[in-house]
């Protein structure tokens, strides 16, 4: 779920993946790293970086930086490289360029039809189909799902295929541009009054990206909208993100349409506690 799925009609038997898969998965032991602690120092030694270069000259390199872009005129690699040494950061080096030239989105248009067409017939899609079609029926409207990406993870090859299959079966459905921050991820999940947010992540970034999600719809007063996750994360960390308020955790080999009936229980349970709070 949430990452490259593996022949979700199952037609293709992967042993291990979707089929004859042990009763208890063995563990398989990580390197765990604290994001959140590698983020904190790094940060630090920014600020001791840019507390003692000469700002005049760091301040004089960017500049020239930004009117090398806009002009076309100088070396503009040779420029980074003088910025570089007078301790700018690749950051400080970026933003200036970006301002001539923009940022790059990625495209994350969906091919609709695409899951269906591979999936074919089928009762699970048949039950999948008919959940949506009642919770329409008595919320007003479609489930409707934002799948995310934070932080430096660039693979949104599987949360594409996820958000087309989600789409395919009723939900709607948007997609986030890649390298969002927890705050982007909430502000656009608010703006589009999605009832839960799907993070897709394959970077180990999930146990410091998600519960800063997770406060950030809090901040927004949003706590209803529901978070789940998916793509490759050890099962040690699963009790943790369900600690942090997790609503459901999806691995590789996840069939679709039964995810998409768990991902509606989830959304009609809160729903329900809501209304049973008010």
């Amino acid at each position: 779920m949430f990452s490259p799925p593996f022949c979700p009609s199952g037609s293709e038997v992967i042993v291990g993946v979707n089929k004859y898969r042990l009763a208890k998965e063995e563990t398989v032991e990580v390197l765990a790293i604290d994001n959140t602690a590698v983020r904190h120092k790094q940060i630090d030694k920014l600020k001791k970086v840019r507390e003692t270069r000469d700002p005049e000259v760091a301040n004089k390199y960017l500049a020239a930086i930004e009117e090398c872009s806009r002009t076309g005129e100088g070396n503009l690699l040779g420029l980074a490289v003088e910025a570089a040494r007078a301790r700018c950061s690749v950051g400080e080096i970026t933003d200036a360029m970006k301002k001539v030239f923009g940022e790059h989105k990625a495209s994350t248009r969906m091919v609709s039809g695409a899951y269906l067409s591979e999936y074919g017939a089928h009762e699970e899609i048949s039950a999948a189909h008919n959940r949506v079609a009642e919770f329409k029926k008595h919320e007003g409207r479609n489930p409707r799902l934002l799948v995310a990406k934070m932080g430096q993870d660039g693979h949104d090859r599987g949360a594409k295929v996820i958000a087309t299959g989600f789409a395919d079966l009723g939900f709607d459905v948007d997609i986030g541009p890649l390298f969002q921050t927890p705050l982007e991820v909430a502000q656009q999940a608010v703006d589009a009054d999605v009832h839960c947010v799907g993070v897709s992540t394959l970077a180990a970034g999930h146990k410091t990206l998600v519960p800063e999600l997770l406060k950030e719809l809090r901040k927004l007063n949003r706590p209803d909208i529901l978070v789940i996750c998916g793509g490759v994360i050890p099962p040690q960390d699963y009790e943790f993100l369900y600690q942090s308020g997790v609503s459901a955790i999806f691995g590789p080999g996840t069939r679709i349409p039964q995810a998409s009936v768990d991902v509606i229980d989830n959304i009609e349970k809160s729903l329900e506690n809501i209304r049973q709070a008010m």
